[in-house]
């Protein structure tokens, strides 16, 4: 499955212990990573800055769903059983 463009689930509802540049402490759940633009795209997107955890997601039917709603729900899910 490609990532929906303009979603930006994966880059809010989970928490990222590693460093972002921009937020040297990581974010929490449910934080904005400031590394994502007014459109919810990934400023860091193939560039070697990006932490390694973000380039390990892969998009998911199961945890994407159907709509950016969907997505946000699933991962929030999924964080709060972590």
């Amino acid at each position: 499955m490609e990532c929906r463009l303009g979603c930006g689930a994966c880059c809010i509802a989970p928490s990222i212990s590693s460093s972002i540049p921009g937020m040297p402490n990581g974010k929490k759940a449910g934080e904005r990573c400031v590394q994502l633009d007014e459109n919810n795209l990934c400023l860091l997107f193939g560039k070697k800055e990006r932490p390694k955890v973000c380039g390990m997601f892969s998009a998911s039917l199961d945890i994407c769903g159907t709509t950016n709603a969907e997505a946000l729900y699933n991962i929030e899910v999924l964080e709060a059983m972590t």
